[in-house]
């Protein structure tokens, strides 16, 4: 079984989220709770999903934890938690500070 998080996009705000620790939603991925065992991950996956007033598009992601911070296993999700592309502001600008 690959190790997995939940993700998903704030619904006001537009940016990438992941499920952490206690049930919030961290703009960090390396915040999120990672699931080992698939029966965890769809058991929390479905509570996300019924959370429609705060996210949008919940799904599982694929990452890997062998430095033990949740990296993603596809470009895509990298690609994702860097934050918009048409400009330099949110994650990115962050990243500059």
């Amino acid at each position: 079984m690959t190790s997995q998080v939940i993700t998903a996009n704030a619904l006001v705000e537009g940016d990438v989220v992941y499920l952490a620790h206690g049930g919030g939603w961290a703009r960090s991925l390396s915040q999120a709770e990672v699931f080992a065992d698939p029966a965890s991950a769809e058991s929390k996956l479905s509570a996300a999903l019924a959370r429609s007033g705060e996210v949008v598009g919940v799904y599982l992601m694929d990452v890997a934890t062998d430095t033990g911070v949740p990296t993603p296993k596809h470009f895509r999700e990298a690609f994702r938690q860097t934050g918009p592309s048409n400009k330099f502001h949110g994650k990115q600008a962050d990243a500059q500070e």
